[in-house]
């Protein structure tokens, strides 16, 4: 993993030094459980506590003799503790350490991935509710459509990142298990106590049948998890871009005093940080093709998961703390142009009005058929008329002979009230943030 792109707390859950941290501790909880079950000395456990250790570059070593870092790993552990260290392991494979210690380092990027999420939420609900009110254009297949409000729009996506959080706590509860049940999972050769009371001193349930490893539909679960909240990650950003082209310039990432938007163009302000995040969330969402594909594995186990593992855990789960990280500054800093919001709804004279015109005249007796064709006529004039203005479309509804018939000039311009589009914000904001 990159700097760039790391924030310290989480990369540190994916060091050597805490990897071979909770290998010791799984270890020594391990072996107090056998010495309160009366299976070996008391005093063994408790030499782990006082000279546990181990030497990262030491188990290197071993590792390159041995080639098995489990193996290398007790043996550093050992040098440590003494005698003593023969009472590690009893009845235990490999599996039992390696798959509890990911459980435990799924957990704890899920906490920090959670606390992204909230960070992330509380700037949405702020801007939110600053821009409520607001007047925006909403558009479909990119193009102007009926009025909106940024607030609402932003409410959405408050919405949807709530839904993602729901998400990763589900997959936090579903990757927190335990599993210590020795070789091929049947505790032949150790007791299913040991294994309760690892799990309860860790935080983590019990794995029902672990088969000599945790099965990887969890895993598959959790990553698909960080996928769909990248993805909305990028919904946002993608939002953000295109507000922030030339053409539109309704939001704007925040540009620092001595920023510089490009290298040959001294007038640029690029959102550099939501194309970033685009990329970030790609880079999260590849990690769960390989995860799904970790399912099958071979009868009670195989080793072809461990190697993509080592790579999409820490990878996805770093990439997407600093994105949501990002975003949540971004959201905070995020530079908001309601006059250009406003100019940009008036570039179309009117035309946002058409639906309403349109069910007026059904209101009226007009067919659906006949109302849309009346009000599309006069829309499309609006659209050929290359100096469009504020009031081109009312002015072609009042001057239609057909639509005279059914209405007033004053009942038309009646339906051009921008406040009717906004009559059930409170509902929407309510349905969202509860009431206030």
């Amino acid at each position: 993993m990159i700097p760039r792109y790391s924030r310290p707390e989480m990369t540190a859950i994916w060091s050597p030094e805490t990897r071979y941290s909770i290998w010791l501790e799984i270890e020594t909880l391990a072996a107090e459980a056998m010495a309160e079950l009366g299976m070996i000395p008391k005093d063994a456990p408790k030499a782990v506590r006082e000279r546990g250790g181990f030497d990262v570059a030491r188990i290197d070593e071993i590792e390159r003799e041995v080639k098995h870092d489990v193996i290398a790993f007790l043996t550093s552990v050992a040098e440590h503790v003494g005698p003593e260290a023969r009472f590690l392991h009893l009845g235990m494979t490999s599996s039992d350490v390696l798959d509890t210690c990911l459980s435990v380092q799924l957990v704890r990027a899920s906490d920090i991935l959670l606390a992204g999420v909230d960070r992330v939420l509380a700037a949405l609900k702020k801007r939110a509710f600053e821009h409520k009110l607001t007047p925006t254009i909403g558009r479909s297949h990119g193009i102007h459509a009926e009025p909106t409000t940024f607030g609402v729009k932003l409410a959405g996506f408050h919405a949807e990142m709530a839904r993602n959080r729901k998400r990763l706590v589900a997959a936090r509860e579903e990757i927190a298990t335990c599993a210590i049940s020795g070789a091929v999972g049947t505790f032949a050769n150790i007791d299913p106590r040991i294994e309760s009371m690892v799990a309860k001193k860790l935080g983590l349930a019990v794995e029902p049948v672990s088969t000599q490893v945790i099965p990887r539909d969890r895993h598959a679960a959790f990553f698909a998890a960080l996928a769909v909240t990248a993805s909305s990650i990028e919904r946002i950003a993608t939002e953000i871009r295109h507000l922030q082209r030339t053409e539109v310039l309704e939001a704007e990432e925040y540009f620092s005093a001595g920023q510089k938007g490009s290298s040959a163009m001294p007038h640029k302000r690029n959102p550099v940080l939501t194309e970033n995040l685009t990329g970030l969330a790609r880079l999260v969402r590849s990690a769960v093709v390989p995860a799904m594909e970790n399912v099958a594995l071979w009868h009670e186990r195989d080793i072809s998961h461990s190697s993509v593992e080592r790579g999409i855990a820490p990878d996805a789960t770093i990439h997407l703390d600093f994105a949501l990280n990002r975003l949540a500054g971004v959201v905070e800093q995020l530079l908001i142009y309601p006059e250009n919001m406003a100019a940009n709804l008036g570039k179309l004279g009117g035309l946002h009005n058409s639906q309403r015109v349109l069910l007026a005249l059904v209101e009226k007796g007009a067919s659906r058929e006949d109302a849309y064709r009346l009000v599309q006529r006069n829309a499309m004039k609006v659209w050929a008329d290359p100096n469009r203005g504020e009031g081109d479309f009312l002015a072609n509804l009042k001057a239609d002979a057909d639509i005279a018939k059914l209405m007033k000039p004053a009942e038309l311009e009646a339906l051009v009230d921008l406040d009717y589009h906004f009559k059930a914000v409170d509902v929407i904001f309510e349905r969202v943030f509860g009431k206030s």
